[in-house]
């Protein structure tokens, strides 16, 4: 019996401009796999960027390592990363991306690797090229990029928020590898901190920059200071300066039932440009 060569095959540094060929096409959803092609992962971490090819062609992606995030997948290629991924012994920590796709690879997923939980079914994409600054809006002027040695003043409020977004504390025990990260994020610069009698009361990182696109997360106000119209003021200044440093394109994705988030965002200047699908596992 012959056998016929899978369209699915995983992805190496000769597949680095087709692949981000295929981001540029709906860059504001793709920017975090665009990131991590530029970041070096087709050499560094083979094996992590599954492509689907057509007649030669690369048609759609899967970046499929702790999280699994569709590119440009469509009915053709989601069953076959599907079936390419169940054969993992264990799933991954989340499935996140355009809605459409993320759905369709969750329910062929489900039955081996559910149930997930929660699926967040609706977390709205949104996007600004527009600067506050030409909105009218006050800059928070305390907003700064963080530094090394304020590290463990952000780890307790970059803690505080991933357990009130994802459920559970982002570390066991001495919490090192998670300090590591974040101040891996420091070093570039991608942390914006407000520190206010030596805490940080205000936090926002940037996730992923690629091909003139920003996409803000970890968004961040201090409990007992939300309600008093600091955040506006907080996010414009991120956005701002993000702007002046990294992109001009800045974009987020937001929880449908956060209303407070997603007025904030709206009066900095941030509108709906699609829908993302977040499947916790």
């Amino acid at each position: 019996m012959l056998r016929t060569k899978s369209p699915v095959q995983a992805l190496t540094t000769a597949d680095r401009d087709d692949a981000l060929e295929l981001c540029s096409r709906d860059l504001a959803s793709n920017v975090f796999v665009a990131a991590r092609i530029l970041e070096g992962v087709l050499s560094s971490q083979p094996g992590t960027l599954l492509g689907y090819r057509e007649e030669g062609r690369l048609q759609s992606m899967c970046w499929a390592s702790a999280n699994l995030v569709p590119v440009e997948a469509d009915a053709q290629s989601i069953p076959a990363f599907a079936e390419r991924v169940r054969r993992w012994r264990r799933h991954c920590a989340s499935i996140l991306g355009p809605t459409e796709q993320v759905s369709e690879l969750w329910r062929l997923l489900s039955p081996s690797w559910g149930p997930a939980r929660t699926v967040r079914p609706h977390q709205p994409l949104m996007s600004t090229m527009q600067r506050p600054s030409e909105l009218g809006l006050e800059l928070d002027p305390r907003v700064r990029p963080a530094t090394a040695d304020e590290v463990d003043l952000v780890m307790p409020a970059a803690a505080h928020m991933f357990t009130g977004e994802i459920g559970y504390a982002p570390y066991t025990g001495s919490g090192h590898a998670y300090r590591m990260a974040l101040l891996a994020l420091i070093d570039r610069q991608h942390t914006y901190v407000v520190v206010e009698d030596g805490e940080v009361i205000f936090k926002a990182d940037i996730g992923s920059v690629a091909l003139g696109c920003a996409q803000i997360q970890g968004v961040w106000l201090a409990p007992h200071l939300r309600g008093h119209g600091l955040a506006v003021p907080a996010m414009a200044a991120v956005v701002e300066q993000v702007m002046d440093a990294r992109a001009p394109w800045v974009t987020l994705y937001v929880n449908d039932f956060n209303a407070s988030a997603r007025a904030t965002y709206a009066r900095v200047g941030f509108e709906d440009v699609g829908s993302f699908t977040t499947v916790l596992l």
